[in-house]
């Protein structure tokens, strides 16, 4: 699979390789960012056009490695303009790449409706103008959305030093009876373990984006592996 990524990405390859069915292997092709700050909206929509500029080379670079399956190691973008715009994304990466394609936002609507999840609870480490278009990308794709947070992280690489406590704080916040699964996007941020530990405890889905966007791609290349320790959706689904 050829798995995109930010440079500044610590934790997609990290994550993928903690799940990694015996046969799949990953590579990475890297899009360049020269300025990872994230501390307002303005900086936010800069790194995304630092994305949309270096997302070419990067599929351009992996798929010499003749990949059979594109994975999006980066979300945000995948969430923006909503439905219609997760699926123009699509069609632009499927048209350069020749892939089928796994995003973030297509991964955990379905995973929620494989759950049968309705009412729904989200956090991420963005600033406000993104957590808007997630929230836009769930409203419109039918579900309830009781609530989208941000952890304001301030920069691209502080997104991965966020610490579990730190999450449990948030989801605590977040979740209430009415919800029925919690998602958590934002590729940079490693919630894979913490996860499957919180559907225990809570009763109820827990989505960490890397798991279910890695769940979409192996069912879409007919991996049909149930996979435990990594939560619900590896394991049941």
């Amino acid at each position: 699979m050829a798995v995109i990524v930010p440079s500044t990405n610590t934790v997609v390859e990290h994550d993928l390789a903690m799940i990694r069915p015996e046969g799949v292997t990953f590579h990475a092709g890297r899009m360049y960012i020269e300025n990872p700050k994230l501390g307002s909206d303005e900086d936010f929509e800069a790194l995304l056009g630092e994305i949309r500029q270096s997302i070419v080379v990067a599929i351009r670079d992996i798929v010499t490695a003749k990949p059979t399956h594109m994975l999006m190691g980066m979300s945000a973008e995948t969430f923006w303009g909503g439905v219609e715009g997760n699926k123009a994304f699509e069609a632009r990466v499927r048209d350069q790449s020749g892939l089928d394609v796994s995003t973030g936002a297509t991964a955990c609507r379905e995973a929620l409706n494989a759950f049968g999840a309705e009412r729904i609870a989200v956090f991420s480490p963005y600033q406000p103008v993104a957590d808007r278009q997630v929230s836009t990308f769930f409203a419109e794709a039918g579900f309830s959305v009781a609530a989208v947070t941000g952890l304001r992280c301030d920069s691209a690489t502080s997104i991965a030093e966020v610490h579990p406590p730190q999450l449990a704080t948030v989801i605590d916040r977040i979740d209430d009876d009415t919800v029925d699964a919690i998602v958590q996007v934002g590729t940079n941020l490693s919630f894979v373990r913490q996860a499957a530990e919180l559907e225990v405890e809570l009763g109820k889905p827990v989505l960490a984006i890397n798991t279910a966007t890695l769940w979409h791609a192996l069912r879409a290349t007919d991996v049909q592996d149930r996979i435990t320790g990594f939560g619900r959706i590896l394991a049941e689904h």
